[in-house]
């Protein structure tokens, strides 16, 4: 059989790529990866990518720099990841907030089109439920039963409507048919100290921003919004638990800009394996309520399909806050 001229150019092109890419791999990285964290040095997406940098530089010689981008509840972070050359030397960690703001802000970029997922770093924090330790309520159920037969009576604290907290107390008040009054604070961090301080009577917050007030007697956790209890508070309930199909956590990833060679994106995954599976790792994340998928769970494959159905699942949660950006 004869090769037409075409065929012999194409089939040399697609050699001539195969071996850029493995030439590309084979060297990579050979200078510093730069993960750029969207949110403030502190929180609970910088804390584990920061870790995990730290953790990975030990693998790679040359380094690896967290950039914390801040910004538009971490949009302007992610368009600058977004728009980044696809070499694997700018990474992104994403979290809740990038299957939450397409659907209440106008985008520049796809958190999911833009992006190859590398996989995950942890999955959680759950959000818990917490009111203050004065009140009478020992159950979720006496909270419920007053709220239900009292409207308005009760003042949860959120981080504004189109936020994680915001979103699963509108999902308490429609799956209970309760009226609890929403009180926008500046973040579920200080949410919670107002719960301490008696201001309002509960927020769904995270739980290791809780954890600290509970200790002190000050709050008291009534229900957590994921799926599983927690180690820490193995007598406080699920939400499922209840009856009640809330379930509220975050996670952060790790992604690289869309068309990043998959073998470079395939490195990236098992070096980030390496770490995220270590019991150093696992045990400062415990702390903060967060744990990684079990490696052979933690693959680009099954991350990318967790974060379209995530998109989808926050999308019909925007629907019932109300706040749903009209396109």
């Amino acid at each position: 059989m004869t090769l037409r001229p075409q065929w012999l150019s194409a089939f040399g092109m697609l050699l001539a790529a195969s071996i850029a890419a493995h030439a590309q791999t084979e060297n990579f990285p050979a200078r510093p990866i730069t993960i750029v964290v969207p949110f403030p040095p502190g929180g609970l997406t910088d804390v584990p990518a920061r870790l995990a940098a730290s953790m990975l530089q030990e693998k790679f010689t040359h380094g690896v720099v967290i950039e914390n981008k801040t910004g538009g509840s971490g949009v302007v972070g992610a368009a600058y990841a977004a728009r980044a050359t696809p070499d694997g030397y700018t990474l992104f960690a994403n979290s809740l907030a990038d299957t939450q703001n397409l659907h209440y802000l106008p985008l520049t970029y796809s958190p999911i089109d833009d992006f190859a997922t590398i996989g995950w770093i942890v999955d959680g924090p759950p959000l818990v439920l917490a009111i203050n330790a004065e009140l009478p309520y020992k159950t979720l159920a006496e909270l419920l039963a007053d709220a239900k037969a009292n409207p308005n009576k009760l003042s949860f604290g959120t981080s504004g409507p189109a936020s994680s907290p915001g979103i699963t107390l509108a999902q308490l008040n429609t799956a209970s048919q309760t009226q609890i009054q929403a009180v926008p604070y500046r973040g579920s961090g200080d949410a919670i100290a107002a719960v301490a301080t008696g201001a309002i009577q509960g927020a769904f917050t995270f739980f290791s921003q809780a954890k600290p007030l509970v200790d002190s007697g000050k709050a008291r956790p009534l229900a957590v919004a994921g799926p599983k209890r927690l180690e820490a508070w193995p007598d406080v309930p699920t939400m499922t638990e209840l009856g009640l199909k809330i379930d509220q956590r975050g996670f952060v990833g790790l992604a690289a800009p869309a068309k990043t060679p998959k073998p470079i994106v395939a490195l990236l995954n098992k070096s980030l394996n390496d770490v995220v599976q270590t019991a150093a790792f696992k045990k400062r994340m415990a702390e903060l309520g967060m744990s990684p998928p079990p490696a052979a769970e933690n693959t680009p494959e099954n991350f990318d399909k967790f974060m379209r159905d995530e998109v989808a699942r926050q999308g019909e949660l925007a629907e019932l806050s109300g706040q749903k950006l009209k396109k």
